[in-house]
């Protein structure tokens, strides 16, 4: 029985590792162009773009969005939760469960929780 509860809590760890290291790729993937590298608002694109991109790492900005608002402006865009319309949706090419991750490591880059 202690083996089997010892595999359960050693898989569980392995998966949140995985899903950590998936969320972190997607952030690479999908917002580093805009959001930048480090997740300060300053990438790439910045220098063509009207609106300045959110900063990931200001923790008070993002305190004030909950989950499900960044979940939704990940998934159907800036223009869903009335911000900017260069922010694209994603629910093409992000799985809900990647978006759920990609919000979490979004509360890793502020180090905030929604509502502190």
């Amino acid at each position: 029985m202690l083996n089997k509860l010892l595999f359960a809590a050693l898989l569980a760890c392995s998966l949140q590792a995985q899903a950590k290291e998936s969320a972190a790729d997607n952030y690479k993937t999908y917002c580093v162009q805009c959001h930048g590298m480090e997740g300060n608002g300053k990438g790439i694109n910045i220098r063509d773009m009207s609106v300045n991109p959110r900063d990931h790492t200001d923790a008070k900005a993002m305190s004030g969005r909950s989950d499900e608002t960044l979940f939704k402006a990940i998934k159907e865009g800036g223009s869903a939760i009335s911000k900017s319309v260069l922010m694209p949706p994603w629910e093409g090419a992000l799985s809900d469960e990647e978006i759920k991750d990609l919000v979490q490591h979004l509360r890793i880059l502020c180090t905030c929780k929604f509502g502190t």
